[in-house]
């Protein structure tokens, strides 16, 4: 874990650290170095002459309050890159809260890199092990909850990005099981259940079982439970756990499938998310639930046109194999609601359609929800944490996309229109009226793109945090 600690005074940071300001700080050294840096327009980075710093990095100070464009972070990914100290001295007086906030995450995330994984032959190189905030003394107070905050949703986001990252013949559903069960078990306060594959089918989750069905290694539904109250209302978290999606019989192409290791991000996320929430001691019961499965080809897979049995009773019309995230979750979805009837809400997270993508780009979640007091809430802890979501419609226009002639619905419209819309559609007849519910959409988001490569971010979890630390507030 990356420690942190305060400094009031610069001559406080340990020796050969690297310093990272804004160019206009009025705390720097008074010396010819920084007067010459401070005068380039952009980046202005040293690595000599720095003396008692091992870098001087001082960035334009419009960066330190952009909240919309992350442009603070994308300074600073080059910067981490490849350290040049373990020791990081960043100057804090005078930034934006929502942009320190991800600036934080970002720093302790650094805690992983793929490497770690022990995938590949690496050097060894410097890696980050403390942040040294300076600060004004009457700002530590407030800074110090903060970068606590930060420190615990890291940890957790870091979990569910390790997780996902590992290629799909290893994370099969049970490998997922045994990581969260490891995991978990350093937290007295988490405990797990599991339910497998016949169990699944005696519980009447007909739509996971018809997706996992197919594959060799078989599904799990894994509930995580924390208690940080003896009583009280429940909130659920379900994530989409396809540990690997082929498409079923309805195959995608290579391209298609190179990434679809990651369409297990949205249970990772859930599992990350009870990590932090341990971590941080809230007050509250929460239970995710992770519907694991592999949505493989093979002799048991299920057909376009199967009709499948979700627990609460629902058929589904399966007329495209490769809409199967929204099975596994609509199964999970009701499963939560019968061992939580009157749950405080439940809130699903899938990297479930590529239109929104298309719709919203690789910044924003999208959020679909009816229930309007937690639309507002998780908006604005949204741009509380600068973890963003942006609402799409859902209601009864949207009825003809699930319609089917067999079945209660089918998972797929027909006229391949409003996508993301018509799938939340579909996912919101699994929860009863009575428990609040929404959908994230993280197709966008789950992933963090970079010179055309793709890598787990762990989000949505920080919007999650911010949500929950003013919902139990």
């Amino acid at each position: 874990m990356i420690t942190y600690q305060f400094i009031s005074v610069l001559s406080e940071a340990k020796p050969h650290s690297h310093l990272i300001a804004p160019a206009s700080s009025a705390h720097l050294p008074q010396s010819a170095l920084i007067a010459e840096m401070r005068q380039q327009n952009s980046v202005a980075d040293a690595r000599f002459g720095c003396a008692p710093f091992a870098r001087i990095t001082l960035l334009p100070d419009a960066l330190w309050h952009d909240t919309l464009t992350e442009g603070l972070l994308t300074a600073l990914r080059p910067l981490l890159a490849a350290p040049v100290s373990a020791e990081l001295v960043l100057d804090v007086t005078d930034i934006d809260e929502v942009v320190l906030a991800q600036v934080l995450r970002f720093l302790f995330n650094q805690a992983y890199r793929l490497s770690d994984l022990k995938l590949k032959k690496t050097d060894d190189a410097v890696r980050l092990t403390c942040i040294t905030a300076f600060c004004l003394p009457e700002q530590q107070a407030k800074l110090e909850s903060l970068f606590h905050q930060q420190q615990a949703i890291a940890l957790g986001m870091v979990a569910a990005r390790r997780l996902a990252d590992i290629p799909s013949d290893r994370c099969t559903p049970q490998f997922v099981v045994d990581e969260a069960q490891k995991l978990c078990s350093a937290s007295p306060a988490l405990r797990c259940d599991v339910l497998d594959e016949k169990q699944i089918v005696e519980q009447g989750l007909g739509l996971l079982h018809a997706v996992g069905r197919g594959a060799t290694c078989p599904p799990r539904l894994l509930t995580i439970h924390y208690d940080g109250v003896s009583d009280g209302p429940v909130r659920c978290y379900v994530g989409k756990g396809i540990t690997f999606d082929t498409g079923g019989l309805w195959l995608k192409e290579g391209a298609g499938m190179y990434t679809m290791k990651y369409d297990m991000c949205g249970a990772a996320d859930v599992l990350g998310l009870m990590l932090t929430v341990a971590e941080l001691k809230l007050p509250v019961r929460i239970m995710g639930v992770l519907a694991l499965a592999e949505n493989a080809i093979g002799p048991d897979a299920m057909q376009p046109g199967t009709v499948a049995t979700a627990c609460n009773g629902i058929t589904v019309e399966i007329n495209n194999t490769d809409a199967e995230g929204r099975l596994v979750l609509a199964d999970a979805i009701a499963w939560a609601s019968q061992q939580h009837p009157n749950a405080h809400y439940i809130i699903d997270m899938a990297t479930l359609t590529g239109a929104v993508v298309k719709a919203l780009g690789y910044e924003l979640s999208g959020l679909m929800t009816q229930d309007e007091p937690l639309r507002q809430a998780l908006t604005q802890a949204g741009k509380r944490s600068g973890d963003e979501v942006w609402s799409l419609p859902l209601d009864a226009r949207l009825k003809k996309q699930t319609d089917s002639a067999i079945a209660d619905l089918c998972n797929t419209p027909a006229n391949n229109a409003a996508i993301s819309a018509s799938a939340a559609w579909l996912l919101h007849h699994f929860c009863p009226p009575t428990i609040p519910w929404a959908h994230l959409d993280i197709s966008g988001t789950a992933l963090w793109r970079e010179n055309g490569r793709s890598v787990a971010s762990g989000r949505p979890i920080p919007l999650l945090v911010e949500h929950l630390l003013r919902d139990c507030a």
